[in-house]
């Protein structure tokens, strides 16, 4: 029996890995090109995007895994289905029970996984990142330059430009910036061969110096432009907005969800808890859902197991919805959900044998 625990477990577990490695791909690639455009526009530093990306990893996993694990048993199972794998198994002794528990075992290996990630590791990656958030609100928008490339910083109506830029971000080469008067439609362009920080030591202010420069003013298609030549031209760099920080719901640890009595906060509690439920249940789906006939080819069992996944991770969403608005009991919560989706697993993987025996009770009759 370990020997066969062994290979089904493998071949779930490699099925698994490779399906939740391209989901994995798919939805970071995703996030990741999000980040990526906001460092392009000065709202992030490109330097803490693979730590936010880090951070969000096991928010991704909590909910990839099980489906990963969900289609690698249809997959691997289907693939035994249909090369008689399974036909050998069972003439030699092994029954559906057998099979249920040696399934199990990785299972319940991949919802301790799951259920670290749910109620531990993802809140706090997410409080990691909002904290990543609140520090890059407070960084001023001439901290996020990089040479060599046209930057549109935060404000949206400036475009700055410096050819190098020194380790401390304190001092510029050949510095160009564009930025347009949204009231009147002027546009003021500054050019200069160096630029220096300076901070006021009485108010605080930082200002960009600029030295050896132009300033040129005025509108597009007129020709009464103003130009300006200057040894040294100061800006004020405008301070970030003071935002008070604060704890996404997702990121709060479970610890004060289990002591609140507000309704988001013990849905979301109940939502945590039933990530790492729903692994066994899909589990059982899954076993009597790989049953494929060998006329039917290896993935014609697929589509009606995705979407009784998805109608069973809809109905959980929803559930939530409605535990925030007060619409159910909490008592009732998501576990209905939960109840149904096994009497399904139950009735897919016994109903056959039952409906069997009572055809050979009647006949005896």
């Amino acid at each position: 029996m370990f020997i066969i625990l062994r290979y089904l477990s493998r071949q779930l577990l490699v099925s698994m890995l490779a399906v939740a490695g391209v989901l994995l791909l798919i939805f970071m690639s995703g996030r990741f090109i999000k980040y990526l455009a906001d460092a392009a526009q000065g709202k992030l530093s490109a330097d803490v995007l693979f730590a936010i990306m880090g951070y969000r990893l096991p928010g991704f996993l909590e909910l990839i895994l099980p489906l990963g694990l969900f289609i690698g048993i249809l997959l691997a199972y289907g693939r035994m289905y249909l090369e008689s794998e399974m036909t050998v198994l069972f003439a030699c002794g092994m029954n559906r029970f057998q099979l249920i528990k040696l399934t199990m075992v990785s299972a319940l290996l991949v919802m301790l996984v799951v259920g670290a990630m749910s109620l531990y590791v993802s809140p706090w990656g997410l409080r990691q990142v909002d904290e990543i958030f609140s520090d890059q609100s407070k960084i001023t928008e001439f901290e996020l330059l990089a040479p060599g490339r046209f930057q549109s910083l935060r404000s949206g109506e400036r475009v700055t430009y410096t050819e190098g830029l020194s380790s401390d971000k304190r001092e510029m080469q050949n510095v160009f910036i564009a930025e347009r008067d949204s009231e009147s439609g002027s546009i003021s362009v500054l050019a200069a061969k160096r630029g220096t920080q300076l901070v006021d030591p009485s108010t605080g202010s930082r200002f960009v110096v600029l030295h050896e420069g132009a300033r040129y003013q005025g509108r597009p298609g007129e020709m009464d432009y103003r130009v300006i030549e200057y040894d040294a031209y100061g800006i004020k760099i405008a301070e970030p907005d003071a935002e008070a920080e604060k704890t996404r719901d997702e990121a709060k640890p479970t610890s004060e969800l289990w002591r609140s009595d507000n309704p988001k906060d013990r849905a979301l509690l109940q939502w945590r808890i039933s990530i790492p439920l729903l692994v066994p249940i899909v589990a059982l789906l899954a076993i009597p859902l790989s049953r494929v006939n060998p006329r039917q080819g290896r993935f014609f069992h697929l589509l009606p197991a995705m979407l009784i996944y998805i109608t069973y991770l809809g109905l959980l969403i929803a559930s939530r919805k409605s535990l925030e608005k007060e619409r159910i009991s909490e008592w009732i919560g998501m576990w209905w959900v939960h109840g149904t989706f096994l009497a399904i697993a139950l009735v897919l993987m016994f109903g056959p044998d039952w409906r069997q025996k009572r055809r050979a009770a009647r006949a005896q009759n």
